[in-house]
């Protein structure tokens, strides 16, 4: 049956509560995280100004698989995330993988996240014992999530308008301090040739450069959250195009551009590679109030990414227990068509950031670590994506070829992607700071391979699957 974007959907259904502007701020939201924040100070430390082409690149590659996850989720609209396209069109054990693989990559999100709020707070409040911000940010996330959809669109929309105008205010204010020759009390001058007059472009050569990725891969976790929210949207056919199309413009502007600026102000060398380089420009150009309203812009981000990732593991998992995949009871939804208990679960989960502050690592030491394990399991998830559009193009090409929103550069794009990532799998292998984390990966894999076998002929995930087969060849009318 038809759910009109006019009335709400049936009791017991995900409710397409999201309006145009709310998936539209949710994707720019998506696109600016905690990874940008908080990790672009070690990435600098790493790369140098060669930071500037890391971004662009992965946000090229990153650009392409996000077409194809617009063209797939389009392609059938009964879709409600990238997990339910790898379910039908590479079959259920790799949509199991997927969707335990994504609910855990936006926990550790959430992990990385409650480490980098608690290390804002200790901006104003060195003190703060860490378990006072991270407690009062779980119970925030669980009040703004639990009403409604609509009600996590509305918070998200304002969380990233924030961090739009804030980005752009600092690329204004940046810009003027260039203009006017700006010195700060260390005697550091605003101006253009700082990006490359401290040992150019590459000041490290190559391995910096390439060292500079695995970071970075991070700061993009989170693009493909448009996706996530589809199954919530009134009219995915435009919004979610509108959405993806915006991604090169967004990744100048919120990555290259505002990098760039922060380096023309702040000689690279003299941004601290353990705390924000946003805080850092105005703390070291002496504008201390400046300083603090930025910490609090960067706070709202990473809530807003926290945020994100509570709506995302709630979805993902609901979905999972539907199709027999997870416990029955993160399958109900309250009265608001909200995912309670799967909402509570994620909650729990990320008091894990508390354990490793508290094992004796530092912030920036913890972030690294949880980041790394994102960032693998992010590329397997992309990477998924990207094979499950080429089994699409062989097996609907009649889908592809009625498809109006194509990827640019077809089944060739999708080859160039998939060896871009299996390279960042060898960077992540190559460097000490990463390597511990990437080998300990597949004893996640191997979970979810014990996992699978335990409930691949159990009647409930045989009968949520043929309820799944069932739902994706009905018609859908928005």
């Amino acid at each position: 049956m038809a759910v009109p974007s006019h009335t709400p959907a049936p009791q017991g259904e995900l409710q397409r509560g999201l309006s145009n502007r709310h998936i539209q701020l949710i994707a720019i939201g998506g696109a600016i995280g905690t990874g940008l924040f908080m990790g672009s100070g070690k990435t600098i430390s790493l790369a140098g100004p060669s930071i500037l082409f890391v971004y662009a690149i992965i946000g090229f590659m990153i650009f392409f698989v996000l077409r194809a996850m617009g063209e797939l989720l389009l392609s059938n609209l009964n879709y409600k995330s990238f997990a339910d396209f790898a379910t039908d069109l590479l079959g259920p054990m790799a949509g199991f993988f997927v969707g335990w693989s994504y609910w855990f990559t936006w926990v550790v999100i959430g992990v990385a996240d409650v480490i980098a709020i608690t290390n804002y707070v200790h901006f104003w409040w060195p003190d703060l014992p860490a378990w006072i911000p991270a407690i009062a940010l779980i119970v925030a996330l669980l009040l703004l999530n639990l009403p409604s959809v609509k009600n996590f669109g509305e918070i998200e929309f304002w969380f990233a308008m924030i961090k739009i105008v804030a980005i752009i205010a600092l690329i204004i204010v940046g810009i003027g301090m260039v203009v006017v020759g700006f010195t700060s009390p260390e005697g550091h001058q605003a101006q253009v040739s700082n990006i490359w007059n401290d040992g150019g472009l590459f000041p490290f050569g190559v391995t910096g450069f390439l060292a500079g990725f695995q970071l970075a891969l991070f700061a993009f976790l989170g693009a493909e959250l448009v996706g996530t929210a589809a199954a919530e949207t009134k009219d995915p056919t435009k919004t979610l195009p509108r959405a993806i199309n915006a991604v090169p413009i967004r990744i100048i502007l919120f990555y290259v551009l505002t990098i760039a600026v922060i380096l023309m102000v702040t000689p690279w060398r003299s941004i601290p590679s353990d705390q924000s380089p946003f805080v850092e420009m105005f703390t070291l150009a002496g504008l201390g109030v400046a300083a603090s309203v930025v910490n609090f812009v960067v706070l709202t981000s990473a809530t807003s990414s926290a945020n994100s990732g509570v709506f995302s593991t709630s979805r993902m998992l609901y979905g999972l227990a539907e199709e027999g995949s997870a416990p029955k009871s993160f399958g109900k939804l309250s009265s608001a068509g909200v995912p309670r208990n799967a909402l509570f679960l994620t909650a729990v989960l990320m008091l894990f950031g508390l354990v490793l502050l508290y094992s004796g690592e530092s912030a920036m030491a913890a972030f690294e670590l949880v980041t790394t394990v994102a960032a693998v399991l992010a590329i397997f998830n992309w990477s998924m994506m990207v094979i499950a559009y080429l089994v699409y193009r062989k097996k609907f090409p009649e889908r592809h070829a009625a498809s109006l929103y194509k990827v640019p550069g077809g089944v060739a794009s999708m080859y160039l992607v998939l060896v871009f990532f299996a390279a960042m799998l060898v960077l992540l292998a190559s460097f000490e700071d990463t390597r511990n984390a990437l080998f300990a990966m597949p004893l996640w894999f191997i979970i979810l391979g014990i996992g699978w076998f335990a409930v691949r002929n159990s009647p409930t995930r045989i009968a949520g699957y043929k309820r799944f087969k069932e739902d994706m060849q009905r018609e859908v009318n928005l």
